[in-house]
């Protein structure tokens, strides 16, 4: 069964960047989709960047199109989620979940489909 474990969230001042891992163990992530969520206080958990099995497609929410960048490395079973030029509206603890079922178009979407999600990595961007 597919664990995922993040990693990489801290304090950081606007502007600031941060690279947080995914870390898949017991399969191969590369079969699965990868989604990267987040979720502040008081407000719906929400989809900001997702990637196709076998890494060949990404998708970026709106919300943080060209600042955060999505990636994999299949050699260390990983999925990375770079954030640059933080805003405090980043500020929330962000999930990652594999899907092996989830439609790429779609992969953006809380979607009962991923079935595998981490424990949460905090990212606060303050000043």
């Amino acid at each position: 069964q597919l664990q995922l474990v993040e990693s990489g969230g801290g304090l950081v001042q606007p502007g600031g960047s941060l690279r947080l891992s995914c870390t898949a163990s017991g399969a191969t992530i590369d079969y699965y989709t990868v989604g990267w969520f987040r979720q502040a206080p008081e407000k719906e958990r929400e989809g900001v960047s997702c990637l196709s099995q076998w890494g060949t497609r990404s998708l970026v929410a709106d919300s943080v199109k060209g600042r955060f960048t999505i990636s994999r490395d299949s050699a260390k079973n990983t999925v990375y989620l770079q954030l640059t030029n933080l805003k405090p509206e980043d500020t929330a603890i962000y999930y990652c979940a594999a899907s092996p079922t989830q439609h790429f178009s779609e992969c953006l979407r809380n979607d009962p489909r991923y079935r595998s999600w981490g424990q949460g990595t905090r990212v606060t961007v303050s000043s």
